[in-house]
């Protein structure tokens, strides 16, 4: 690590109400490399990086930027500083078109005053043709997935020019085949001397991508190391302070008979075609396939968030409808979605309220008056057994970290006492401790009886946690395969059936 530094930041401090969430950290990149942030949730990674990018203002420390220090008041200030960053929940104007959302606040203009459209039309479509990314500039974001907006907001930090680009969560929303193109963006960015701040929860991605490692536990510094000196064993006993051995619980429950059937259903304007499956009582059913598959959309339209065209739905030999989100609660569904900040939490209002939430009718006295002390009660419980890092209840859950947002809201339906789980993603974010937790979790719900269906686009997770998978492929169910007997290359097989 001689090379001259070409981002320094020493001895930065930062505290909120309540808690210290940086306590004397610093981080060195050197240019041309590719420099991991690890560390659990609410370890700090991501408020570290808001001080360098201008959203916080650090108590203490120095940030050097090139030689020459720096304090951005803004993230504009950092932008036109060499300094982009590309954050975990995609915070873009849905309204608007791709190239708009690309050239928001600098607008190309014609006379220094007339937005020229053509010229901003020709800039993205080279920026993506370098990048190779196959996005129409003129689509309107709302209508794209995830995956393509994630790579929007990758474009965007690019074409900025940048000197340090933050990547953080970058690969959360994308499937393999996006992640490797995202590797190569990444490779290029390296190859004209950037330097890449990584932070990632997934060690197989660090492991092969990354120069350097930086490990954070609890706001503070543990470790900075060479990629090649660590193994992922090493990585997880310096994020957790203690050894880990297995990535899984031990699977203890026994899938009995059948609960849930569903026939032939498809969705009225999405992408969902036919999906036939049946769920057993205490069975965890993973869903795999690509982006697009219409994996999503089963859960979706199960939950009664999106419109069926046709098909049945079966619960205990009595069919349902689950027309509404409503009534899909009153028959005993939940559903954890994918973007938890679009669609998951209330971010302006605290956790208790966030917990309770989805389970009011069970706070009522006399039908009437909400009962504060059983929702504080209730509160404590999902703090307690979710193992939620926060100063109080009253703290509003958009200042808690993604990972912790995440546990919240597992923790509102599982007040609701549901009988069906659907779970969309539910570990995207979040870390290898706080995962561990969540799929016992899961396990133990399996062995409480109830069923539950997973969407997860991390393989290994479905191979370790569910009893069986059914694949999609095209908007239609591809296959189904054993968990302990299939392999990647199978679902991957059958993830391409109808594509």
């Amino acid at each position: 690590m001689d090379q001259p530094a070409l981002l320094e930041m020493r001895g930065i401090s930062k505290s909120f109400p309540g808690v210290k969430a940086l306590d004397n950290v610093s981080l060195t990149v050197r240019p041309g490399t590719v420099h991991a942030l690890m560390g659990e949730n609410g370890a700090g990674k991501s408020t570290l990086m808001k001080c360098l990018f201008g959203i916080y203002r650090r108590d203490e420390g120095t940030i050097t930027l090139d030689g020459r220090d720096v304090e951005f008041k803004s993230s504009k200030e950092a932008l036109e500083n060499g300094v982009a960053m590309v954050h975990q929940e995609l915070n873009q104007a849905l309204t608007r078109t791709v190239k708009d959302n690309l050239w928001l606040g600098r607008y190309p203009k014609v006379g220094g005053f007339i937005v020229s459209e053509r010229i901003m039309d020709k800039r993205t479509r080279e920026i993506f043709e370098e990048l190779e990314v196959n996005v129409d500039p003129n689509a309107i974001m709302s209508k794209l997935p995830v995956s393509q907006r994630q790579m929007v907001e990758i474009a965007k930090a690019v074409s900025y020019d940048a000197k340090v680009i933050v990547f953080d969560e970058p690969t959360s929303s994308l499937t393999e085949t996006e992640v490797e193109h995202l590797f190569r963006i990444i490779n290029m960015l390296r190859s004209k001397g950037c330097g890449i701040i990584y932070i990632s929860h997934k060690m197989e991605e660090i492991l092969r991508i990354s120069d350097d490692v930086t490990i954070m536990r609890d706001g503070t510094w543990v470790a900075t190391r060479p990629a090649k000196e660590l193994t992922m064993d090493e990585i997880i006993r310096l994020m957790v302070g203690r050894e880990l051995t297995n990535r899984f619980p031990p699977k203890t429950n026994q899938p009995g008979e059948v609960i849930l059937d569903v026939q032939h259903m498809a969705g009225k304007y999405t992408r969902l075609k036919d999906a036939t499956f049946q769920l057993k009582k205490g069975e965890i059913l993973g869903i795999a396939g690509l982006d697009g598959s219409g994996r999503t959309e089963v859960l979706e339209n199960l939950f009664g968030a999106m419109t069926r065209e046709g098909g049945s739905i079966t619960l205990h030999g009595r069919q349902i409808q689950n027309r509404s989100p409503k009534e899909a609660i009153k028959n005993g569904f939940a559903l954890l979605t994918e973007e938890r900040r679009a669609t998951g939490i209330f971010g302006i209002r605290d956790i208790k309220e966030n917990t309770v939430i989805s389970n009011l009718k069970g706070y009522l006295l006399g039908g009437v008056v909400l009962s504060d002390k059983k929702m504080k009660e209730d509160t404590d419980w999902s703090i307690q057994a979710m193992h939620i890092k926060t100063p109080s209840q009253r703290t509003q859950i958009r200042s808690l970290s993604g990972g912790n947002q995440q546990k919240v809201i597992i923790g509102r339906w599982l007040l609701t006492k549901p009988e069906i789980l659907l779970l969309d993603e539910p570990t995207r974010g979040i870390d290898v401790g706080a995962k561990y937790e969540i799929y016992q979790l899961i396990i133990d719900l399996a062995n409480e009886g109830k069923g539950v269906i997973m969407v997860s686009s991390e393989m290994p997770e479905l191979l370790g946690v569910c009893d069986r998978i059914i694949v999609m492929s095209g908007g239609q169910v591809a296959g189904e395969v054993n968990a302990a007997s299939t392999s990647q290359e199978e679902i991957l097989t059958l993830a391409a059936k109808y594509v």
